[in-house]
């Protein structure tokens, strides 16, 4: 496939990811957090098993392999998704992707921290550029809120999100090296399905299914195919293509398909702070991603 083509592709892959923040904004108020979570990884793992098989996937799961699908199942997968549809309760989209694209940030951090890898300088610039932006989108660029310690519990709950997700990314590649991307997302995604079980229960979904609108079961199917299989097969084929490097720099695009979708879509204002705040998180990323790109 030429580079072109992968190009392309990952610029849809990035729309992809928009469109989760779209969807799930629109889907949170009919479906509650636990059984929406569930049933966008339910439809997801009958996917991904079809996509397993006619890869005709060697590996074979090995118990050994169990405490490591554990964690990101229900750190990365089970912790994001609950935190992310959480957040979108009370923030809008545009803020949740905003946030959101500080996660590699966030990443490089926990890996400093717990990994200690080394911290360069150009990183440490890249890092406080991304977190000034978060800080001015939670604060709204009234920086007296930090005294009061007075921000919107959404942006808060996405923050946890993306920790969770920094810690998953960072775990998967401390100790998931022998497995295979592709099973280590099936079986995280299974792992995640299963435990949401008794969550889903709780929450009595034979009381409201049959009264949720048809647009938000398409909207969780959206965010079952495009985002969770899709564009997770588009990156992996682009980073064998074109390299880790240049296929993380597709990720910046996310707040800005997201920004835009919000806007047409969901009729929400688009405030020239945030429009600041996107630009420092893309520019601290990118100046992180530097090295990654030159290599």
């Amino acid at each position: 496939m030429t580079t072109n083509r992968i190009y392309i592709l990952m610029v849809c892959s990035a729309m992809f990811w928009s469109g989760a923040f779209i969807a799930g904004k629109y889907s949170v108020p009919y479906i509650p957090t636990f059984t929406l979570t569930f049933l966008r990884f339910f439809i997801a793992v009958i996917i991904l098993y079809f996509v397993m098989k006619r890869q005709k996937e060697t590996y074979q799961f090995e118990i050994g392999h169990l405490p490591v699908y554990l964690f990101t199942g229900l750190v990365g997968m089970f912790g994001y998704h609950v935190l992310f549809f959480t957040a979108l309760k009370s923030t809008t989209a545009i803020n949740s992707s905003i946030i959101a694209a500080a996660n590699p940030m966030v990443t490089v951090l926990m890996a400093f921290l717990f990994l200690k890898q080394k911290l360069k300088i150009k990183q440490l610039a890249g890092i406080l550029l991304s977190f000034s932006g978060v800080l001015l989108t939670i604060t709204g660029a009234d920086l007296s809120l930090l005294k009061d310690f007075s921000f919107n519990k959404g942006d808060l709950w996405m923050l946890g999100a993306v920790s969770a997700w920094a810690a998953y990314s960072v775990f998967s590649k401390s100790k998931g090296k022998e497995i295979p991307s592709l099973a280590m997302t099936f079986y995280s995604f299974v792992v995640c399905t299963a435990a949401l079980i008794p969550f889903v229960l709780y929450e009595k979904p034979w009381t409201f299914l049959l009264s949720v609108p048809l647009s938000a079961y398409g909207a969780v199917i959206y965010m079952s195919i495009f985002p969770s299989v899709i564009g997770y097969l588009v990156q992996q084929m682009a980073i064998k293509e074109i390299g880790p490097g240049k296929t993380s720099i597709f990720i910046n695009l996310v707040p800005v398909f997201s920004i835009l979708l919000a806007v047409m879509l969901l009729g929400e204002v688009l405030q020239p702070v945030k429009l600041l705040t996107a630009a420092l998180i893309i520019l601290g990323v990118f100046i992180c991603q530097r090295d990654s790109i030159d290599n």
